[in-house]
């Protein structure tokens, strides 16, 4: 690494999460001069690229959820019309934490008479101002930093239930298929998701493909169907393949640094 390089890490793991713009006036330099180092520190995983920016890579620590918030915003806009095109009016659906499934909660105020089961307190916020809308939420902890509702309450009460449709977040995808996360008691009630829906749709953008996270959720195989942004790497598209799950993207372009499947 250069002078610079190192100095951008630094501050990438200061803040978590820093803008191409910011990068480019702190230092004095092109955006262009910025997003090739950001390459290179990404190419040594010593980084995560982001659009628009960069932030830190760990296995056991997520970036802040104030970070997450805007992290990719419009990616995770246009995945959300694209998953809530595929739930039909006066369905029931269970509805996840993550700022992704925040978004498609927006994205669904539109439809009719849907009944949502969910453990995500911005979830509840967001769709309680449709009036054909029934809301039901999950008991249990409530995190201060995010308003996810975790524990074994929460995990009794969600299996009480059997929906048309879990719809999930995810922190990384292994090339193995993994499903990965950060949070133990997090991915407990996903878990508890996923074997009480009929159809698990699984929204995410393309920056967790590959991505490193310590604790297992599953396995893709256990998924319906995928929402993303991009076209995933190669590996992925086979596995979904192979498992006949569905595959859903907003624009056919292939995720940076990997080749599409023939």
């Amino acid at each position: 690494m250069n002078q610079r390089q190192q100095e951008i890490l630094s501050l990438v793991q200061q803040q978590g999460f820093i803008t191409i713009e910011t990068l480019a006036q702190n230092f004095n330099v092109t955006p262009q001069t910025i997003r090739r180092d950001i390459k290179s520190l990404g190419d040594k995983q010593l980084l995560t690229r982001y659009h628009g920016g960069a932030g830190v890579s760990s296995s056991i620590e997520n970036v802040e959820y104030s970070t997450r918030q805007i992290m990719n915003l419009e990616e995770k806009q246009q995945i959300a019309k694209l998953t809530a095109n595929h739930i039909p009016d006066r369905a029931s659906i269970f509805i996840n934490i993550g700022t992704t499934t925040e978004e498609i909660a927006k994205a669904l105020l539109h439809h009719n008479g849907l009944k949502i089961i969910t453990n995500n307190l911005n979830v509840a916020a967001i769709l309680r101002s449709n009036p054909t809308f029934e809301i039901i939420i999950a008991g249990g902890i409530v995190r201060q930093r995010d308003g996810g509702i975790t524990g074994e309450a929460t995990i009794d009460f969600i299996r009480q239930f059997k929906v048309d449709f879990g719809i999930i977040g995810i922190s990384a995808i292994d090339p193995d298929g993994t499903l990965l996360d950060f949070d133990y008691h997090e991915v407990r009630v996903a878990q508890a998701i996923i074997e009480n829906s009929r159809q698990v749709f699984l929204a995410t953008d393309h920056t967790k493909f590959d991505r490193n996270a310590m604790v297992r959720l599953g396995s893709i195989d256990q998924i319906d169907a995928l929402f993303t942004d991009l076209y995933p790497t190669e590996h992925i598209v086979t596995l979904l393949a192979e498992n006949n799950i569905d595959l859903h993207t907003v624009r056919s372009k292939v995720a940076p640094g990997h080749k599409q499947s023939q």
